[in-house]
């Protein structure tokens, strides 16, 4: 059977420990930090290390990476700027003017909008970005909105800046898009900020344009900013315009747009990311990056900078491959009747599983320890996601994803 018995009780306690390591406050730690749990991904990647293989390879659906290489001219060119004496120095804290450049006139074609260099930073990632943004809108004891299940780094950098999280749970039902009358409920005068990523990580639940208006419209009435995370936006259809809201008269005072190099262009281990905002808000997150890193990695910027104009018709192969991928998902769960897929999207699939009384730790550890399926728990993403799980569906390929329903069964 799938759920241990009495027999193994003491390999069950072993598995709980590992995906729950105890949270001890440190003396003289700030408990801002001591106090979060360990980083989820090493822990569950620990987990699917004790696999034995009895089922065949390990299906590896826990962390959002693609499960397939860079473009070889990429690669040739990471290597050609790595040995660039140039660009060993500091660079602008903003961005390599070149990759500033290539961006504002690619997101400019993508949205339909004039966005110039001088509307982009540059950062270390995604998540850099994040926390830029954060810090340039809200002081300790303000709050920012964030929509649940939320992204699990979201949460953990608002916890240790000391700003406020207030949840907005977003349900199955509802296609995982929350109503904003929900959202309206929960500002109060402390809200600086809602946040939110389309598509979303972990549902993969997709925001439509008129989605994204209501809620701009919402914090226009209230005078907040809206920040919007798009890690997976070139996942979506290539007809499909992500938003209206860079046409928008007003929307450097409202509007921060987030985005990730990682994944469309498949080098998270060189660590960019790019936030698109109004003026004020590029020379509040420049402040703030002098004294996090000073400026973003420079030589992928300017590899980078290359394929965003030579490697369009590459990225959209890998869009393909990426959907290919999500309808092998689909198919892997077609007539189940006790695994439910509850939501799938640009890059994840969200799965109710079927075990009363059990956590989602609990049944994402024996996945991996019994039965060789890596995933993250819903838990991670939020205090009311246990009957949930994550499922990457873009870091395997569509023949092992094929074998993930004998394994659930």
């Amino acid at each position: 059977m799938f759920l241990p018995g009495g027999s193994r009780r003491s390999r069950t306690m072993t598995v709980i420990i590992l995906f729950t390591p105890l949270v001890r406050p440190v003396p003289n730690l700030n408990p801002l930090v001591s106090s979060l749990s360990f980083p989820p991904i090493p822990i569950v990647q620990k987990a699917a290390r004790a696999y034995d293989g009895r089922h065949g390879p390990l299906i590896d659906l826990a962390q959002a990476v693609p499960g397939y290489p860079p473009h070889t001219d990429l690669l040739a060119w990471l290597s050609e700027t790595a040995g660039n004496p140039a660009l060993l120095g500091y660079g602008d804290i903003e961005g390599e003017a070149v990759l500033l450049g290539a961006y504002s006139q690619w997101q400019s074609e993508i949205y339909g909008a004039s966005l110039g260099p001088d509307r982009v930073h540059i950062t270390a990632g995604c998540n850099q970005a994040f926390i830029g943004a954060a810090i340039a809108v809200a002081r300790p004891g303000d709050s920012i909105v964030l929509i649940e299940p939320y992204y699990f780094n979201h949460d953990t950098s608002l916890s240790m800046l000391g700003i406020h999280r207030k949840s907005v749970r977003a349900d199955a039902d509802n296609g995982f898009i929350p109503s904003i009358g929900a959202i309206e409920d929960v500002i109060d005068q402390g809200v600086r900020a809602v946040a939110l990523v389309t598509p979303n990580n972990p549902t993969g639940a997709i925001y439509s344009p008129e989605d994204l208006d209501a809620l701009y419209d919402l914090c226009v009435r209230h005078d907040l900013f809206l920040i919007i995370d798009e890690t997976y936006r070139d996942f979506l259809d290539a007809d499909r315009q992500p938003h209206n809201l860079f046409r928008k008269p007003d929307w450097e005072d409202r509007l921060v747009s987030l985005y990730s190099f990682s994944k469309s262009f498949c080098i998270p281990g060189h660590r960019l990311g790019a936030l698109t905002a109004g003026y004020r808000m590029i020379e509040a997150v420049a402040k703030i990056m002098d004294n996090l890193q000073i400026c973003a990695p420079r030589p992928a910027q300017h590899a980078l900078a290359r394929a965003i104009t030579d490697l369009a018709s590459w990225r959209a192969e890998t869009v393909r491959e990426i959907e290919h991928r999500r309808k092998a998902m689909v198919a892997a769960f077609d007539g189940l009747e006790t695994w439910r897929l509850a939501a799938i999207g640009a890059y994840f699939a969200y799965v109710e599983h079927p075990f009363e009384g059990r956590t989602a730790e609990d049944v994402a550890a024996k996945l991996a320890r019994e039965r060789g399926v890596s995933c993250l728990p819903g838990s991670f993403f939020g205090s009311d996601e246990d009957r949930f799980l994550r499922f990457a569906f873009a870091n395997a390929d569509a023949e092992r994803i094929a074998h993930l329903r004998e394994r659930l069964v």
